[in-house]
């Protein structure tokens, strides 16, 4: 058993000694000597539950994995069209496989903050920093790619200055938080100019992954009218006329990650996930105040049988006082 007082012991030790004082030092209830005993020792007991509560009792309860409370996890992901070209497993697309390892490294890091940055011809913070798993799931259920009708290229480096930004803000407002960076791409390049490079200290980046998905072979892409309506039809290569076919580029995803200071790793279907965070030392983030609250949330509490006994009692004085008052009436009332 473990107790996490509401206040100071010694403070609630006088409180307790000063009520229970004023119980039994009562001059007034010497009048009544049975119902005075009895009404001392129903507050007596009121007092020894509250005090007791107070000190807020519990057992351990179901472990809590905090493990990675202390850290930002950033994942940084391609919405271009070419995240849904269909060479992810048995012709699924690259999104999935996206989808698949954001649920999983979350699933790794349990206790976390997790954002959400995409970026194809704009780049979009798609999830804030929040430790809501409901919020997150959402947010991969709704990353679907840019309209292929309006696709112009992008480059694989348009998420440097959002990215670079939220990391400087969360180093200047939580030093003590670790951030580590998830970058999911297929490192294809469709900007008619090279990628420039990634511009962010690596201060900032204190671990994760540039994460590859995609054959050498390539795979095709449906076409994608909105982002909330694709088609059945296959985006055309307009200078063969047949289907195009997106291609990984991993010598781009590398460079990404020399740029980043993370590890470049492939990604295909039923991989698992312990090469990408088993490099992650949890240890070296510490802890915080929000870790321990994790923790203090994982106490089964025992304080509140307690109070109910103190209401119980409350009621069976309330219901005494009562009684000797209708009796005292009774007694006035009543012929000499």
């Amino acid at each position: 058993m473990t107790f996490l007082p509401v206040g100071p012991w010694p403070v609630l030790l006088v409180l307790v000694v000063a009520a229970l004082v004023a119980v039994w030092w009562n001059p007034t209830s010497r009048s009544v000597p049975g119902e005075s005993r009895a009404t001392h020792w129903r507050l007596t007991a009121m007092v020894v539950l509250l005090g007791i509560a107070a000190l807020r009792p519990a057992v351990p309860g179901d472990e809590v994995n905090a493990s990675a409370a202390n850290l930002n996890v950033y994942f940084v992901v391609d919405t271009t069209s070419s995240i849904i070209a269909e060479d992810y497993g048995n012709e699924r697309p690259r999104i999935a496989g996206v989808q698949a390892d954001i649920a999983a490294i979350t699933e790794a890091l349990p206790g976390a903050r997790y954002s959400v940055i995409t970026f194809d011809q704009a780049t979009r913070v798609r999830l804030p920093l929040t430790t809501d798993s409901n919020a997150l799931e959402a947010a991969l259920e709704t990353l679907l790619p840019e309209p292929s009708e309006y696709s112009r290229g992008s480059s694989i480096t348009a998420a440097d200055e959002r990215l670079g930004r939220m990391l400087q803000q969360a180093e200047e407002r939580t030093p003590d938080r670790g951030r580590l960076v998830f970058y999911l791409g297929d490192g294809e390049q469709t900007a008619p100019e090279p990628p420039a490079p990634f511009t962010i200290d690596k201060r900032l980046v204190g671990g994760g992954a540039v994460l590859g998905y995609g054959t050498t072979d390539g795979g095709r892409m449906k076409a994608t009218r909105s982002r909330f309506d694709t088609s059945a039809s296959y985006i055309i290569d307009p200078a063969t006329g047949e289907d195009a076919r997106s291609v990984i580029d991993e010598k781009n995803l590398r460079a990404v990650g020399d740029q980043l200071g993370l590890p470049y790793v492939h990604r295909d279907s039923g991989d698992p996930i312990d090469p990408v965070v088993a490099g992650i030392d949890l240890d070296r983030f510490g802890t915080s105040d929000e870790v321990e609250q994790q923790r203090v949330r994982a106490r089964q509490e025992l304080y509140w049988p307690l109070l109910i006994g103190v209401a119980g009692l409350a009621v069976w004085e309330l219901g005494a006082s009562l009684a000797a008052l209708a009796q005292a009436r009774r007694r006035k009332e009543a012929p000499l």
